[in-house]
């Protein structure tokens, strides 16, 4: 049988399977203090409302009760207490009716007091709930194989980090808020029903009315918030990609282009929260007329029948409108509540697609401790092919890079040499085949273990948005500035570091801007280099830089030759003619292998390439 969706929506997120809502389950175990205040304070708020209304009742009927012709002792509500009610016919009526208002007052501080520690308790909850899944989020997604987070567009993965929390905050104000009106809608059926039990019918035809509109319109408003959340998250990815790619724009002319797409995107964003609005709008003033309705007939029926003749009519009208009147309030916030918990729903699902396992793949956990390179790096007939519909990357890829030497991968765009870097690094695992370090099989080995014993520069450097010093000593803890200051000295980037204002404590800006593309691919070498890797890979790190900046990376690459086993990727054969192999490669297969000397000698891919950059160096030397 299904539940209501009052009651659906209520129960969902305490007894649901979702990652979002198992965390929420296990901090809510963890701060259990926290959830029992909010429990006590909610069930204090209902009991103080209940007794105040019950306070109102006395005072009313005092008020018109003849002169001198009430006794306590007979009334329901105190004739239990016979010292309570001796006391109380010993006052005068006003005695007793300031007394009341002094109680009713008192009730409602108390009750002031307690909804200020229930939103306390939920702003605690709240936030702890938000740390966590902000960390479980970044954990997450450092926590994916390169491949499976490189699917992925940094936008939709920001929009994960800054929405996934918001959504969390607002379902848990939600079920509290939703508690909270629960209660204190029960506290007012029973003093309802305690007055009369006709007014129960009316109260039961309100709230069907309501549920049967929330039943129709609960569907509609989570197909719609669906729609917004996802044209949300298209145009923040789309605005973080136009941001990242002003060059691009402004170079092809695209300005003008991509600032009308983002508005027609936004148009079109506008009509569904419209959509939304009117949809979200419908409930709560539905939800308020029926109890105005219904308390317009009730009291009227009331007085045709009852008139005068019964000295009860009095409190028990103006207690059952003042309880009617709040239990409205009650359903029109419970109704705008719930409403609010159908529009988060969308949002938590985007954040459990991130947090669920399911279509993921993971980085690669275990083995053993890689602690220094003894002999050599093997390739033995290495695969490589991304995804079945692609063809293959690298096919039966063989050679071996002995520990101290120099290893060059040259040949056309898309041959694969970044592909043997990239299985080298462990971004990529191979389809086929086996690499081995020393005798062990890559696969074996502590993932972190060996990437931390390399040092990666490619062409598309990235500077956080430190100093140099700390961008220099990323992935070395605890470097030196001695180190530090040595490793800049050999990538031939302490010259311009010491002309700068701060030195080492030049900011960069973000990814490095306020510097020059040789000086942040020299500061990327330096980094490496302060690692003291056992492997050095240079994947292009100077095909991008100009003639000058070019030669002192080059210079500086060429000191390391005898301290360190590098792989060099190369699209200038001038950079790798001192290599002690060359591999060739040509649509993922090696083609030649020798040394520079050797594979000029050979009519072949190599010459034809050195031949070509020969032809073009020649003119432009001449100018």
């Amino acid at each position: 049988m299904r539940l209501p969706v009052v009651l659906h929506n209520f129960l969902n997120p305490l007894l649901g399977q979702e990652p979002a809502i198992q965390l929420i389950r296990h901090t809510a175990r963890q701060q259990w203090r926290v959830i029992a205040l909010n429990l006590g304070t909610s069930l204090l708020q209902a009991a103080t409302e209940g007794v105040t209304l019950a306070v109102v009742f006395l005072a009313v009927e005092v008020l018109s009760a003849p002169a001198g012709g009430f006794n306590w002792a007979t009334n329901p509500l105190v004739g239990w207490w016979p010292a309570a009610a001796a006391w109380m016919n010993g006052l005068t009526a006003t005695m007793v009716v300031l007394s009341m208002l002094a109680l009713a007052v008192l009730l409602q501080a108390l009750q002031s007091f307690s909804r200020f520690l229930n939103r306390v308790s939920v702003g605690y909850f709240s936030a702890r709930c938000r740390a966590l899944v902000t960390s479980r989020i970044h954990s997450q997604v450092l926590s994916f194989s390169f491949p499976c987070a490189s699917s992925y567009r940094v936008g939709d993965l920001l929009s994960y980090a800054s929405r996934g929390p918001d959504a969390v905050r607002r379902q848990i104000e939600c079920l509290s808020n939703v508690m909270v009106g629960l209660l204190m809608t029960a506290t007012y059926l029973v003093v309802l029903v305690g007055i009369s039990p006709w007014m129960l019918l009316a109260v039961l035809l309100m709230g069907a009315s309501i549920m049967l509109l929330q039943n129709q319109l609960l569907p509609r408003i989570r197909a719609r918030s669906k729609g917004v959340t996802l044209a949300q998250v298209e145009i923040s990815s789309r605005i973080t990609e136009d941001f990242q790619g002003l060059r691009l724009l402004h170079s092809n002319g695209h300005l003008d282009e991509s600032d009308q797409q983002l508005r027609r995107r936004m148009g079109e964003l506008e009509r569904q929260l419209r959509a939304q609005s009117r949809l979200l709008a419908v409930v709560e003033p539905f939800s308020s007329f029926l109890p105005i309705l219904a308390i317009a007939l009730i009291v009227a029926i009331s007085l045709l029948l009852l008139g005068g003749r019964n000295s009860g009519v009095l409190p028990s009208l103006v207690t059952f409108v003042l309880a009617l009147q709040r239990l409205t309030m009650r359903l029109s916030l419970l109704s705008s509540t719930i409403n609010q918990l159908a529009a988060n729903t969308a949002e938590l699902e985007r954040l459990n697609q991130i947090l669920s396992p399911k279509g993921k793949q993971f980085r690669r956990l275990g083995g053993s401790l890689f602690r220094n390179l003894e002999s050599a790096i093997r390739f033995e007939r290495i695969g490589l092919q991304y995804s079945p519909e692609l063809p293959p990357a690298l096919a039966d890829i063989s050679f071996t890079l002995q520990q101290g030497q120099m290893l060059a991968l040259v040949g056309s765009s898309g041959g694969g040499k970044s592909s043997i870097a990239d299985l080298l690094v462990g971004l990529y695992s191979s389809t086929s085949g086996q690499i081995w370090v020393d005798h062990t099989p890559l696969q074996h080995l502590e993932l972190a273990s060996w990437q931390q014993r390399l040092g990666v520069v490619s062409q598309d450097t990235f500077l956080f948005n430190s100093t140099i010093a700390e961008n220099i000593a990323f992935g070395t803890p605890g470097a030196s500035q001695a180190k530090i200051a040595a490793a800049c000295e050999a990538a031939q980037a302490a010259e311009f570091i010491e002309r700068l204002p701060h030195g080492y404590d030049t900011l960069v800006g973000e990814r490095g801007y306020r510097l020059s593309g040789g000086q942040r691919q020299r500061l990327s070498l330096a980094r490496a280099i302060c690692r003291d890797p056992e492997l050095l890979i240079l994947d292009e790190a100077t095909s991008a830089l100009d003639s000058q900046s070019e030669l002192l990376v080059q210079e500086a690459i060429e000191r390391l030759d005898s301290n360190y086993t590098v792989l060099v990727i190369a699209h200038r054969l001038s950079t790798i003619v001192r290599a002690d192999q060359i591999l060739v490669l040509d649509k993922g297969r090696v083609v030649q292998q020798g040394n520079h000397t050797s594979l000029l000698t050979e009519v072949g891919l190599y010459q034809q390439l050195w031949v070509q950059q020969s032809t073009t160096a020649q003119p432009a030397a001449r100018n």
